[in-house]
């Protein structure tokens, strides 16, 4: 069992952030793994990546957005209570040395992908400029981090309530033509169309760029499959080949396609779990 130590909801009541005892994964945890939990005996495994560890403390923080049940399931949960199940830290770590000029771009609740990758950056001594980005103002997440994890940090808004009205496409093509061939190598995490579009404007500068997939996974440890994406022309799984891949070489379209195979299951065991919790509180 993994205890609760600190829970803070983070935007619109949709995004939570909890500190979680965890010793021994605290102890290993490296900038770009994560982890698999089960909430309880009979709920279903999913992968989060860890927003920060703390070797000191024995702890790790995630952060996720309620989309589906488990994450409902997960946010009811309060401090002091436990997590039944959690398996990690899995996946390759980001190789991280000292190359020069980085840009880290991260959208909505990539943000908390990109951070221990960003801080890692910093910490080896390159020079970070951050962009981060969100639909509006309230869904932004973890400034004041990114902020000191980087050199320069530039925030956008689609509907431009702060920072620079617009995506993150734009500043980073602004960024890329402002430092030139300084920029040695640049990393995007977010929702998949984010990274699909960044990657596209990295392309024409010529800059390697690093994302982290979010494909659907199961076991964790490459037994499963489920995880599988095409790289390059050739099949990879996300959960021990990755979760980072290059990101000229991503079939972002297959991707897609197969992060929307089990909507209308995942919608069904929502819409369950909400008449549920209804019929509990009623029942009060």
């Amino acid at each position: 069992m993994y205890k609760i130590l600190a829970k803070r909801v983070l935007a619109q009541g949709t995004v939570v952030e909890n500190e979680i005892e965890a010793p021994r994964i605290a102890a290993k945890a490296k900038p770009g793994q994560f982890v698999i939990l089960r909430v309880n005996e009979t709920g279903e495994r999913i992968p989060l990546t860890m927003a920060d560890s703390d070797p000191k403390r024995g702890t790790i923080t995630i952060i996720y957005q309620v989309v589906g049940k488990t994450t409902a399931l997960l946010k009811s949960l309060e401090v002091m209570d436990s997590i039944m199940d959690i398996a990690g830290p899995l996946g390759t770590p980001t190789p991280i040395e000292k190359k020069g000029t980085i840009i880290c771009v991260g959208g909505g609740t990539g943000v908390a992908v990109l951070h221990p990758i960003t801080r890692g950056f910093h910490q080896a001594g390159n020079k970070v400029v951050s962009i981060i980005g969100a639909r509006t103002q309230e869904l932004l997440i973890m400034e004041e981090k990114m902020k000191k994890a980087s050199d320069e940090l530039y925030v956008c808004t689609d509907d431009g309530s702060y920072g620079h009205h617009g995506f993150v496409t734009d500043v980073l093509r602004e960024q890329l033509t402002k430092l030139g061939s300084a920029v040695k190598e640049a990393v995007c995490i977010g929702p998949v169309p984010m990274m699909k579009f960044c990657s596209k404007v990295t392309q024409e500068y010529g800059v390697p760029t690093m994302v982290s997939l979010n494909a659907i996974m199961v076991d964790g440890t490459g037994m499963c499959g489920c995880c599988r994406v095409q790289v390059g022309g050739e099949t990879k799984f996300a959960c021990v080949d990755g979760p980072e891949f290059d990101a000229h070489k991503v079939d972002f379209e297959g991707l897609s396609k197969r992060l929307t195979a089990y909507v209308p299951q995942e919608r069904q065991a929502m819409d369950r779990y909400e008449k549920k919790c209804a019929c509990e509180t009623q029942g009060k």
